[in-house]
């Protein structure tokens, strides 16, 4: 997968592909909307895949010359600036004994996943296929000498689950002329690396692109990092697409191609893609292709708390696993996609077929949405569990026909209120981790505004992913657990919530703020006329807490704070959060 280099590339792409248009080759760039929607419904229909890192990469398992190489497992070669022809001694030691497509295709069908992916060839140019186009492949390579890509394509289809391949088109490591991250055309750390990359795109990845495309017909193309792709080489391979009509490819191709989804990696973001098609990929502990000291994996609550949370943003989820170099998948990976099974098939029903929820956030948990005829159903995953069995579904004001648990269908009382509607639940969660309430409402959502209030030690704190953005760049983005506003670049932009306090009185407001440049002050308005001058810290990601000043509430009534820009001095803001505490 991606480092830190082609991720930077990577985010701008993000950025800019809702407004590129159609090029040379786009073989659906003519696309109707409702073609689009067609051969786009098994993937929005899907929600959760299996993405597979496997390669010549698993024997080191990273470690070389006997100490551990810092990174990614699949990265090896690159971060410990192996030779050439150290990296290719590998090969021999490639043999994938326990390799067993037919059990890995029923593990993901366990897991509840709809489709695999895998890489055919990484940027270590190392192919899981037979190619012409090169030796340093399975067939040539290795003692396995077999074909990897056409069994598990073979056993992941009986399972009715659709087939994927990954390829690395730009860098490739061992070829003479592939690109290397961050490195210009031709250089590398081995002299065997120099060499054209034009030579390398039309000698291997347009051969090797035409091959697996012919060979396994594969649903999804999952293109990796695009440097030195400019439009004119890009063309070379979209126009390849044609060889299989209906597939569906990702964004990082390069040479501003669209594709059909984001790719967020690693994280989930905030607010989604709105208008796009997109699915986060992550690993279940820190890397994606094996690594042996590699121990740091993430909690079955976590990956389930992630499927849902994605799930409520509209996305997909394509959850990775590294097989050693003997064709195993780490207990581990295989212990925790059973647990997510188990879930799944209690749970899946608000999963598959979903989309976003209608709803800015819920302080207990997500919501899923689907169409039932002229009305809606709507899913709430509870993942914290109301102690007194009270829970309120803010501002929903459709009439709400019948509510039952998920998980054996008892039925739930609902009573209307005028900050909306609040669900009797049992004294017990049916899940230790995530509680699925299935809620047929009248209509479409209409959810109204709600006032954000005081939790129990009477703080007042304005979230990020709770406010109302005024304005065209102004966004919600999320690299790490907390979401933030950025690309607050445009001073006439602003920032808004709606709050209501339980108590009069005085309150201390703080705002949580990271500007790497001086200058930018901040007016907060609508509940009293204060100034900030947002102090400079280290960069965007490095955040600093600073008092504002004092406003006084009432009891009750329903106010609303503004953050707006000062024109003169401004420079760009991430914030994310303000807190108003009451003064005793």
């Amino acid at each position: 997968m991606a480092n830190k280099v082609v991720l930077a590339t990577l985010a701008v792409m993000a950025v800019l592909a809702p407004g590129l248009r159609a090029l040379e080759g786009d073989p659906y760039g003519a696309e109707t909307p409702q073609q689009r929607d067609a051969r786009m419904s098994w993937w929005r229909e899907a929600k959760f895949g299996m993405f597979i890192h496997w390669g010549v990469y698993a024997v080191p398992a990273g470690t070389y010359q006997d100490k551990p190489v810092p990174g990614l497992g699949e990265w090896i070669m690159f971060d410990g600036k192996i030779p050439v022809s150290e990296y290719k001694a590998y090969g021999p030691q490639f043999n994938p004994t326990q390799y067993d497509p037919a059990a890995w295709a029923a593990l993901a069908k366990e897991a509840g996943m709809r489709y695999v992916v895998i890489t055919a060839k990484h940027h270590d140019g190392f192919a899981l296929f037979p190619s012409a186009a090169s030796k340093w492949s399975i067939a040539d390579a290795s003692p396995w000498k077999k074909d990897l890509i056409a069994p598990l394509a073979t056993a992941a289809r009986a399972q009715g689950l659709k087939f994927g391949l990954y390829y690395s088109q730009a860098q490739d490591w061992v070829q003479p002329g592939g690109a290397k991250a961050g490195l210009p055309d031709g250089e590398g750390w081995d002299p065997a690396h120099k060499g054209s990359f034009d030579q390398y795109l039309d000698a291997v990845a347009v051969p090797q692109v035409t091959e697996i495309l012919t060979n396994y017909q594969p649903d999804v193309l999952w293109w990796d990092t695009p440097q030195l792709m400019t439009q004119p080489r890009a063309a070379k391979l979209v126009k390849l697409l044609a060889l299989r009509p209906g597939i569906i490819h990702n964004n990082r191709l390069g040479g501003d191609y669209r594709g059909d989804t984001e790719t967020p990696e690693q994280h989930i973001p905030a607010a989604g893609f709105p208008g796009r098609d997109w699915e986060t990929c992550m690993t279940m502990n820190d890397t994606w292709g094996f690594k042996r000291d590699d121990h740091n994996w993430k909690p079955l609550a976590t990956l389930i708390t992630h499927l849902v949370e994605i799930a409520s943003k509209g996305g997909n989820f394509l959850l990775n696993v590294g097989p050693t170099a003997e064709g195993a998948i780490p207990a581990e990976s295989i212990a925790l996609l059973k647990g997510i099974g188990a879930w799944m098939q209690v749970n899946g029903e608000a999963i598959y077929g979903s989309r976003g929820s209608a709803f800015k956030s819920l302080p207990w948990g997500r919501c899923t949405v689907k169409d039932a005829g002229p009305d809606t159903l709507l899913y709430l995953h509870v993942l914290n569990w109301p102690a007194d069995g009270k829970l309120l579904v803010p501002g929903l004001s459709n009439t709400i026909k019948a509510a039952t648990l998920l998980a054996g269908g008892a039925p739930l009382a609902v009573e209307k209120t005028g900050n909306g509607a609040v669900l009797t639940l049992p004294a017990s969660a049916p899940d230790p981790i995530c509680s699925t309430l299935k809620v047929l409402i009248q209509g479409k959502p209409e959810v109204a505004s709600v006032a954000v209030v005081p939790a129990k030690d009477g703080l007042i704190t304005l979230l990020a992913d709770e406010a109302r953005l005024e304005g065209k760049q102004i966004r919600i983005e999320q690299t790490g657990e907390t979401p933030n506003i950025a690309y607050w670049n445009d001073p006439g932009d602003s920032v808004s919530w709606d709050l209501c306090a339980d108590r009069d009185g005085k309150y201390a407001v703080s705002i949580e703020t990271a500007a790497p440049a001086a200058g930018a002050v901040l007016k907060v308005q609508g509940v009293g006329n204060l100034a900030y001058a947002v102090p400079e810290t280290a960069n965007y990601a490095t955040y600093q807490t600073g008092r504002v000043g004092d406003i006084t509430l009432a009891k009750g009534a329903k106010v609303t704070l503004t953050l707006r820009p000062v024109a003169e001095g401004w420079n760009p803001v991430n914030c994310r959060k303000v807190v108003l505490v009451p003064e005793h």
